[in-house]
């Protein structure tokens, strides 16, 4: 047992240490420059992309782009707060709730609209309408296998990623242009940025009450990823008839949101375990670019790029007509 523990681990040291070392790299460089470590995670692991096929190094990329990632997302539910979720109000948490689940129906028209797959369409429309690329690899892990899913979950991270970032700098300025409150304008920058971080950053350069607001908002967005992925569990596989069973990353996802609602979790440990999920979502994400070159994602063809564009906009239209029409 000891040697086979040994040999499994001396298979995955090589991979595990790389995308830790450029996971640790991406993150210095977001503290120091601002931009998502995520991005910086894609692009340095693309740019050592040449050592995926060494047998050196692809066990632990393997490991790390799947099993880490899935873990990674499972320990996002003790970021899950039932009393945050109430204080925007049942009106506000449905609103958000039918935001969500219109984008990504949008998701699935618009591939057939361009001709796409609807497994891009779900896989976009989730990203958009959940958390970005956080969403994009809990989603893409209960997809069909396909020779180019990674190629287009990797794709999708970085367009989520980078209409995010544009995102967390326009939409302030667009909000307060169209004279909305701190209040409104924190719900829709919660209800619209595709990343946690992006949501963060925005809702707080207009004002601390805003930056609360958006970060619950968000929160409810999150709280809906185990049901969006369910749905896209259900579109492949309820026609066929085939038995849903649920992931486990899933299943410890709302344990995990129990739990922590429960107030049986001391403070330090929830913080210390959100710290480790980024930790692994970054280093998912960078085994994901070692695992792809920039070429194969340039072929990538350009509706699939403008899939995304439209979810963003139909998001961020819906969301700004319900505060115009209903208000707070």
């Amino acid at each position: 047992m000891v040697s086979l523990i040994k040999s499994r681990w001396d298979a995955h040291f090589g991979g595990i240490l790389l995308v830790c070392v450029i996971a640790a790299a991406a993150t210095f460089l977001s503290e120091h420059y601002g931009a998502p470590a995520m991005l910086f995670a894609l692009l340095i692991g693309m740019a050592f992309h040449f050592l995926y096929d060494d047998q050196k190094f692809t066990p632990g990329l393997e490991f790390s782009a799947k099993t880490l990632l899935r873990f990674g997302v499972g320990l996002l539910g003790l970021r899950l707060s039932i009393g945050d979720v109430e204080s925007v109000g049942l009106g506000a948490v449905g609103a958000v709730v039918g935001f969500v689940m219109a984008t990504l129906a949008c998701g699935a028209v618009l591939s057939f609209l361009f001709g796409r797959k609807l497994a891009f369409g779900l896989l976009a429309g989730g990203s958009v309408a959940i958390c970005g690329a956080s969403a994009a690899l809990a989603i893409t892990s209960v997809l069909p296998a396909k020779d180019d899913r990674e190629q287009d979950t990797l794709f999708v991270v970085i367009g989520v990623t980078a209409l995010s970032t544009i995102a967390m700098i326009a939409y302030p300025v667009l909000f307060q242009a169209l004279g909305m409150s701190d209040l409104e304008s924190g719900f829709l920058i919660g209800a619209t940025i595709h990343d946690v971080a992006q949501v963060v950053g925005a809702g707080y350069s207009i004002s601390d009450e805003a930056g609360v607001i958006a970060t619950f908002v968000k929160m409810v967005r999150v709280a809906l990823l185990p049901v969006v992925i369910i749905v896209v569990m259900a579109s492949f596989r309820g026609a066929q008839s085939q038995k849903i069973t649920l992931p486990w990353f899933l299943v410890m996802f709302v344990a995990l949101a129990i739990l922590t609602n429960t107030g049986l979790v001391p403070q330090v440990i929830t913080d210390a375990i959100a710290t480790l999920s980024g930790w692994c979502l970054v280093i998912a994400i960078s085994a994901l670019g070692v695992k792809t070159s920039l070429a194969t994602i340039l072929r990538v063809k350009p509706s699939y790029g403008l899939i995304l564009v439209v979810e963003t906009l139909f998001l961020l239209t819906i969301a700004v007509a319900f505060v115009m029409g209903f208000g707070f």
